[in-house]
C-alpha cells in the first residue's frame, strides 16, 4: 500500500480518536461539575457582607458545610439544618446559613460528600449588574429603531415595526376614524416573545417602572444604562419609560379620549427578526380596562415628568389632559370589554394575538382614581369609588391593579389631603397585614422563601409573583421601617437567582445557571448563541398550557429552558418590571440589610 495512503489513514484514525475522546469527556466533565452545583441551591450573583446568607441542600450526605474561596481555602464552617416543613415534592431540605460570614471575595460553598456550588460574590452592590440590565432590558425590546452596536453590543439589531402606517380595525372605527383609516402609532416596547404592543400590559409595566423612580430618585439617577438618551439630564429609568409612553399617548382617540387596546398584527409573527416582518398592523377596540390603565399611568408620569420641564416642554400638561381624558371616557362606558372571540365574530380580518382580557374593572378604577388624586388632589376622582371592595390584598398582575393605587395613595398622600381619604389607614393596615400573612411561616418552609410558601404561587409568570411578593415587603418597609420586610423581599431575590427547586437563576445573562431558549423572537433569530440579556423568563408552571411537557410537574419545579415552552419559558415587560423594582430597590436599601440570622 502507498506509504501516504497509510499515513493519511493513521492521521484520520488518530483525529477521529480526538473527536470521540474530546466528545466524551469533555461534556461528561461539565455534567459532573453541574451536577454536583445542581444539589445546591443559592442566590448564583451572591450576596452582601451585613445581608442574610442561605444555602438550600438537597439530598445532603452529613451535616456540615465550609465556604472555600476558589483557591480552596476554608473560610468558614458551619452546620447544615434541616428544614422544619418539606418541599413541595416531600422531601427535607437542609440549609447552610452563612449569614455571619461577612468577608468581601469570590467563593463556592462545599458540602461534606462532595456537593459544590456555582461560585458566587460577597461584596457591596453585588446585585447592581443584574438590576440595571433589567431595566437596560426595555432597550433590547424597543420597537420602530434600529439597535447599533454602541449601545446592544453583539444583540445590535436593524429597525422593526414602524408603526407610522397603522390602520384602524374595523371593531374600533368611529365617525372621523373608519375603518382602514391610517394613523401613527410609534415607539413601544414589544410585549413579550411576540412582536405586538398592549396598552394593558404596558399600564402595569410603566407604572411600577416609574414607581421604581418615584420611591428611589437619588439612587435611580445614578443608574446609567448606556442607551442613546443617557447624558440628557434626564434618569436612564425615565429616558427608557419615555419611549414607550410616548407610544402609548398615541393610541388615544383624542376625538372621544377612548384609548385602544392594542396595536398588532392580525396574527403572531414568524420567529423571525423584527425588521422581516412586514404584516398589516391594527389598532383594535377601544376598552375600558386600557382607558383607565392609560389614565392611572399618565397621571402618575404627569407628576414625575413635572420635575424635567426644561428637557421635556409641555409634556407633563399633556400626559394629564390625557389621563383626565381618559377617565372621563371609562366613566362613561364603564363596562367595554375586550372580547376577542365575539369581535372576530363579527369584524375583520380576526385577530388572532394575545387578549389581555379583563371583565371586572374595580382594582383598575381604584388605581387610576389613585393616580388622579394624588397629581391633581381633586377629591372628585375619588368620590363613587369604593376604595374597600373587599380584604384581598392580591400582588399587582396585568388583570389586578388594586395594589397599585393602594400604593401610590399610602406612598403621596399629602397631610392636607388625608382627611379626604378616611379609607386611609384601613389600607395601611391591610397592606402591612398582606405583608405578614406572606412572611408568616417562611423560616420553616424547605426553600426559606416567601415564594416557596404555598403552590397556588406557580402559575403563568410565577417569576413576577415572586418578584410582586418583593415589592410589596419593600412598601411594608417603607411604611414600618422594620427590617425584617426587607430580609423577606431579599430573600425572594434569592429565590428569582438560584434559590428555587429548578435550580436556575431566572435572569438570562445573570448567573451560572440561566435561561438559554427564552421563548422570544429576536433571541431565537438572531443567530447569538445567548439571548438577550436581563429577561425574566416566566419560571415554573405545571400548568403546560403550551403542551411542552416540564421534567417535572412538582408545582416549584415545572420549568423547562425551551423556546417553545411559552407556558414556563416567555419572557413579558410585565414581569420584568418588579424584578427591575426588587432588584433596584435592594440596592438602593442594601446598607439597611444589617441583620444576619445567628
Amino acid at each position: 500500500m502507498n506509504k501516504e495512503i497509510i499515513y493519511n489513514k493513521v492521521v484520520l484514525r488518530i483525529s477521529v480518536w480526538i473527536v470521540i475522546t474530546l466528545f466524551i469527556i469533555q461534556p461528561a466533565s461539565s455534567q459532573q461539575r453541574d451536577k454536583a452545583a445542581v444539589s445546591i441551591r443559592l442566590n448564583q450573583i451572591g450576596f452582601y457582607p451585613d445581608a442574610v446568607k442561605k444555602a438550600i441542600v438537597l439530598n445532603g450526605k452529613g451535616d456540615t458545610f465550609t465556604i472555600q474561596t476558589l483557591q480552596k481555602k476554608i473560610v468558614f464552617a458551619g452546620k447544615l439544618t434541616p428544614s422544619v416543613k418539606p418541599d413541595f415534592a416531600g422531601n427535607i431540605t437542609s440549609i447552610a446559613n452563612f449569614s455571619m460570614f461577612n468577608k468581601p471575595g469570590s467563593y463556592r460553598l462545599y458540602v461534606q460528600g462532595g456537593a459544590v456550588s456555582y461560585p458566587f460574590k460577597i461584596k457591596n452592590r453585588v446585585h447592581k449588574p443584574v438590576a440595571d440590565a433589567a431595566i437596560k432590558a426595555y432597550y433590547y425590546m424597543r420597537a420602530s429603531i434600529a439597535l447599533p452596536e454602541k449601545y446592544a453590543g453583539k444583540w445590535q439589531r436593524a429597525g422593526g415595526h414602524p408603526d407610522t402606517q397603522v390602520l384602524v380595525h374595523s371593531s374600533t372605527q368611529s365617525a372621523k376614524r373608519k375603518a382602514g383609516t391610517i394613523i401613527s402609532s410609534p415607539r413601544g416596547w414589544y410585549d413579550a416573545g411576540d412582536y405586538n404592543k398592549y396598552i394593558v400590559n404596558s399600564g402595569i409595566t410603566t407604572g411600577t417602572l416609574l414607581s421604581l423612580y418615584e420611591d428611589f430618585p437619588e439612587y435611580m439617577k445614578t443608574v446609567n444604562l448606556n442607551i442613546p438618551e443617557s447624558g440628557n439630564g434626564i434618569p436612564d429609568i425615565l429616558n427608557e419609560v419615555l419611549w414607550n409612553l410616548r407610544w402609548m399617548i398615541t393610541m388615544q382617540d383624542t376625538e372621544d379620549g377612548g384609548v385602544y387596546h392594542k396595536l398588532t398584527n392580525a396574527a403572531f409573527d414568524k420567529f423571525e427578526m423584527p425588521d422581516k416582518e412586514k404584516a398589516p398592523r391594527y389598532v383594535v377596540q377601544k376598552s375600558t380596562a386600557a382607558a383607565l390603565d392609560f389614565a392611572a399611568v399618565m397621571a402618575q408620569a404627569s407628576r414625575i415628568l413635572k420635575k424635567y420641564k426644561q428637557q421635556l416642554p409641555g409634556l407633563a400638561d399633556s400626559c394629564l389632559n390625557a389621563a383626565q381624558n381618559a377617565w372621563t371616557w371609562a366613566v362613561k362606558n364603564p363596562n367595554l370589554a375586550y372580547k376577542q372571540e365575539e369581535i372576530n365574530k363579527k369584524f375583520t380580518p380576526p385577530i388572532t394575538t394575545g387578549t389581555y382580557g379583563d371583565n371586572h374593572f374595580t382594582d383598575e378604577f381604584i388605581w387610576a382614581a389613585s393616580e388622579l388624586f394624588v397629581t391633581t388632589h381633586n377629591t372628585g376622582f375619588l368620590q363613587n369609588i369604593n376604595l374597600l371592595p373587599d380584604n384581598q390584598m392580591p400582588v399587582p398582575t396585568w388583570s389586578q391593579v388594586k395594589l397599585l393605587g393602594y400604593y401610590t395613595l399610602v406612598k403621596n398622600t399629602t397631610a392636607t389631603d388625608a382627611k379626604d381619604v378616611k379609607e386611609l389607614p384601613e389600607i395601611k393596615k391591610r397592606l402591612i397585614t398582606a405583608a405578614d400573612e406572606l412572611m408568616n411561616g417562611v423560616d420553616d418552609n424547605a426553600y426559606q422563601t416567601v415564594m416557596t410558601q404555598s403552590a397556588k404561587h406557580f402559575g403563568w409568570g410565577s417569576t413576577s409573583e415572586a418578584a410582586n411578593e418583593g415589592v410589596l415587603l419593600i412598601q411594608a418597609y417603607k411604611l414600618t421601617n422594620v427590617e425584617k420586610y426587607l430580609d423577606y423581599a431579599l430573600a425572594n431575590l434569592d429565590y428569582l437567582l438560584g434559590r428555587n427547586a429548578a435550580g436556575y437563576s431566572y435572569v438570562t445573562g445573570y448567573g451560572s445557571k440561566t435561561p438559554m431558549h427564552p421563548h422570544h423572537r429576536p433571541s431565537v433569530a438572531d443567530g447569538i448563541a445567548e439571548p438577550i440579556p436581563g429577561l425574566l423568563v416566566g419560571g415554573a408552571n405545571p400548568g403546560m398550557q403550551d403542551s411542552i411537557r416540564v421534567p417535572s410537574t412538582v408545582p416549584d419545579e415545572a420549568y423547562i429552558d425551551d423556546d417553545r415552552a411559552y407556558a414556563a419559558n416567555e419572557i413579558a415587560i410585565n414581569w420584568n418590571a418588579p424584578m427591575a423594582y426588587l432588584a433596584n430597590a435592594i440596592e438602593s436599601l442594601q446598607l439597611k440589610l444589617k441583620h444576619p440570622a445567628k
